[in-house]
Formats: structure tokens, C-alpha cells, sequence
């Protein structure tokens, strides 16, 4: 019949119109929320990771304004002065008062760790003993705290770690682990300044006080020295600012203490006022920069001395300008490096991973996550429990290029989309993902990782979006 053959002609044009309507929403329907999309697994089994991705220029290039300065090193600067007034957890080491009483060293010390109460394990699975860990505790020798002492001052001399404890003991939460140190807090670099407070029972350990973090070190990486000179050395000129991951100083017999010396990304080290034209530690240094490095004398004071540092590592004249770009490559520069909770395994962690990319900028943050996360200074997105789906996906949606984004315990750094997916570069311990069945599937990344924002689970019921907790733009004034 005429009327029936009429309404079976109409339903394809129908059903193409709405194809079509479909097909010109998609992309704006994959940036709201994809995380029901299956994401393809190349052989790694690491989801929506293909080989062209691992090239930090293949970020960059679908970038409209790469090389835009984002913020000026005078903004920067005056925000990280911001920081160091408005941060708690921050340390102006030079605003000290000359002497330091009993009080305030002693809440430095028993604010960061008290005597553990659960179960530890150490690295040969065996549990560590009460007796074990009070005798740990006891080496603090808070009772020899003085009523009143001298502010003293230091510098490191090597990387080294920052300690909960006076102990190198590794201990964990969990029969068998052996990567979460609980007694690791963070680390020291060549260079960096430290307000001395107190000695071990034992006298191998000082408890420190640096701009980031106080906590536990060994002596013997630390150099004692006057204010003036620890506190000058980061302003002295001309310099250099390590901008490779972890370039090392060449190897030197003639003055071992500065031998094949790893300077991490960030660090700012000054040219040392000598002869171009005359051996450095048995070498000419035409094809190196001579940097001037803290040592330790045998009294333990503190001293200086030339170092050649190749020109072909990652080293420039200034921190590098905060552009998109730079943020891409500096991250990319870790990327497969070894995860290392507390900066462990010649490494650093999440929180550590994006301080670092920052720092090589200029830019000083927060040791952990917590208190990045809320930094007074920096411009922010706090999202609440109660907060729903569209708002969080709204927020992703609206990433740009180096924002930050927290969850409990880590910190991601956004770099960019693939088709509407967001990416993001990390330092993770583990991940996890939905397979096809629909089961939790763990991937262990251990390392610093590319991967997409979405599927990465918290849980079979909660992805990463559910669990944000703020987002930092710190490429922004605030």
C-alpha cells in the first residue's frame, strides 16, 4: 500500500539523520565523560598507550601556543617568596632566630614521627620488634635537647635521605613489601641549605631543617658552616640550573668528594671563579662547565670545590621559562624512571616527580600531596565527597597543560588529549584498570607513567574522576 511503502522509505533517511547528529556530537560527548569507552590494550597491557606517545614532541606539536611563557620569572618569584610566608609547611630557614629553645626542636622532631604502634616488617619479611623500634626512637635523645642553643647552620653535600627516624632500617606495613619504606620521608640535593637542631644518641644523624622538609639525615652528608655562606651560595652568580634528570659531574681521582656527584633536576649550582684555560681535577674544562660544590672537611665544616660538569648534559644558563612545551619535555625527561617512595631508589615519587619538573622553572613547591594540594598560593579547584559527576568531568574538561590533579595520596599532571581522551603523566606505584570482564586488573606500574586519566580505577565502583580531590593550576598567578 501506498501509505505503508511511504513510512518504510522515510525510516532510513531517519535513521541516517540521526547517525549524522550522533557523529557530529561525538566529540563533545567524549570529552564529557568517557569512561564507559573501551580503550584498546597494545601488548604492554596498559591501556590507550600506543608507541607514538612516548615522544614528548608529539604533545607538544598538538599544542596551539607551546612555547607561550605562562607565568614570568618575576611572578614566580614573587610567589614563591608568597609561599615561603603563607605555606606551613614551608621553612624560611633564614628567618630563624639566632638561638632556637627546647620547644621548637622538640616539636620538630616529635611532630614529624611517634613511636610506631602497628606492626612493621623489614626487608627480609621478618617482623621488627618492639624493642627494635624503641631503641630507633630512643637514638632521637630528646632528653640532651638544650634549654636553649645556637642556631647552626649546613648544606648538603651529596643526595641524601631524609629520615623519619635516626636509622637507615627499611621497614613496611606489609609482610613481603619492600618499596614503601615508612621510615623514608623525602631527600636532600647538593647544595641545599639546612638549619642544624639536633644530634643522635649515636652521633650519626642531625635532625635538619630545610626549606621543604625536617626530618632525620645522616652526618655525614651534611657540611656545617656559617649563615652567610649556606644561606648565600643559592644566590651567587653566574650559574647554572640543572635541567636533565639526573646528570652526574665527571669522574675526578684528584678530589674524589666531587667525583661522578648526581645533580638532580632543579638543582642551581655557580660557576666557579677559576682559570678556563687550566686543568680542573687533572682535566681541561673546555668541554664542561666548572660549578663550584659544597664538601665536608674531615672537622665536618664546610667548603667548596671546582667540579666539571659535562656541557652535553641537561644544564642551562636560567631556570627554563614556564611554557607548555618545557613542561612536557622536562616531565618527559623521568619518564620509566623507577617509582621511589620519599625520593628511595635514587628516584623520587609522585609529589616528588611534578616538584621537580616545576623547580627546573624556577617554580618552589610543597613536599607531599597534602600540602601541595591546598597550598595557599596556588590557584586551585577544591572539589567536596558530596560533589557530583558532571561537576568533576566539567573541571577535566577544562585541564590545561601542566595542571595538576589530586587524589588521596597522589598527584597526576595533565598533558593533553588523544580523540577527547585525557592524559596525564605521573609517578604511581601501581594503577589499575576495568578489564572486559568487568574485574579490577592491576598493573603495577612502579615507575613514572603515561597513561589516559580515564580508565585508571581507585575501585571496581570509583575511577580516578570520582576520587579528585583538587586540581592546581600552577601556571597561574593567584
Amino acid at each position: 500500500m501506498p501509505g505503508t511503502q511511504s513510512t518504510n522509505s522515510a525510516l532510513p533517511r531517519v535513521r541516517v539523520l540521526a547517525i549524522a547528529l550522533l557523529l557530529a556530537a561525538a566529540p563533545a560527548l567524549l570529552a564529557r565523560d568517557v569512561t564507559q569507552t573501551q580503550v584498546t590494550s597494545p601488548p604492554s597491557g596498559v591501556p590507550g598507550i600506543e608507541q607514538a606517545h612516548f615522544s614528548p614532541q608529539f604533545w607538544i606539536a598538538r599544542l596551539p601556543a607551546a612555547d607561550r611563557v605562562m607565568l614570568s620569572a618575576a611572578d614566580i618569584a614573587a610567589r614563591n617568596r608568597l609561599l615561603f610566608q603563607q605555606d606551613d609547611s614551608m621553612h624560611d630557614i633564614a628567618a630563624l632566630p639566632s638561638t632556637l629553645v627546647r620547644a621548637q626542636v622538640a616539636g620538630w622532631i616529635e611532630g614529624l614521627a611517634s613511636l610506631p604502634s602497628r606492626q612493621l616488617w623489614d626487608e627480609a619479611a621478618n617482623p621488627v620488634s618492639k624493642a627494635a623500634l624503641e631503641a630507633i626512637v630512643g637514638n632521637r635523645a630528646l632528653a640532651a635537647i638544650p634549654e636553649v642553643q645556637p642556631t647552626r647552620y649546613g648544606m648538603a653535600v651529596e643526595r641524601a635521605a631524609l629520615r623519619t627516624f635516626p636509622t637507615m632500617l627499611r621497614v613496611f606495613s606489609s609482610q613481603g613489601e619492600t618499596d614503601i619504606d615508612r621510615f623514608q620521608e623525602s631527600a636532600l640535593f647538593p647544595g641545599d641549605p639546612v638549619a642544624i637542631v639536633h644530634t643522635s644518641s649515636d652521633g650519626q644523624w642531625r635532625f635538619v631543617v630545610s626549606p621543604r622538609y625536617a626530618a632525620w639525615v645522616e652526618a655525614h652528608s651534611i657540611a656545617e658552616g656559617d649563615k652567610a655562606a649556606v644561606l648565600g651560595y643559592g644566590r651567587l652568580a653566574p650559574y647554572r640550573v640543572v635541567t636533565g634528570a639526573k646528570p652526574r659531574t665527571l669522574f675526578t681521582r684528584e678530589e674524589p668528594r666531587v667525583s661522578e656527584l648526581q645533580l638532580d633536576m632543579g638543582v642551581r649550582v655557580p660557576l666557579a671563579g677559576v682559570a678556563l684555560d687550566k686543568p680542573v681535577n687533572g682535566q681541561h674544562p673546555y668541554t664542561s662547565w666548572i660549578v663550584d660544590l659544597p664538601v665536608r672537611n674531615n672537622d665536618g665544616r664546610l667548603a667548596f670545590a671546582p667540579a666539571l660538569l659535562p656541557r652535553s648534559e641537561g644544564i642551562a644558563a636560567d631556570y627554563l621559562p614556564l611554557t607548555r612545551a618545557n613542561i612536557i619535555g622536562q616531565a618527559f625527561r623521568f619518564l620509566g624512571e623507577r617509582y621511589g617512595w620519599g625520593h628511595a631508589y635514587n628516584g623520587r615519587d609522585c609529589s616528588g616527580f611534578v616538584s621537580e619538573v616545576y623547580r627546573s622553572m624556577g617554580v618552589e613547591m610543597p613536599r607531599n600531596t597534602s600540602d601541595q594540594a591546598v597550598s595557599p598560593v596556588f590557584a586551585r579547584t577544591r572539589f567536596e565527597a558530596g560533589d557530583t559527576r558532571a561537576k568533576r568531568m566539567a573541571a577535566v574538561n577544562a585541564l590545561d597543560v601542566g595542571d595538576l590533579i589530586y587524589i588521596p595520596g597522589h598527584v597526576l599532571m595533565y598533558i593533553g588529549r588523544v580523540d577527547g581522551r585525557p592524559y596525564v603523566i605521573h609517578d604511581i606505584n601501581g594503577g589499575s584498570f576495568l578489564g572486559a570482564d568487568g574485574e579490577l586488573r592491576s598493573l603495577k606500574l612502579n615507575g613514572v607513567s603515561l597513561t589516559p586519566l580515564l580508565p585508571l580505577r581507585m575501585s571496581k565502583q570509583q575511577d580516578y574522576v570520582d576520587r579528585i580531590t583538587n586540581i592546581v593550576r600552577v601556571a597561574k598567578a593567584q
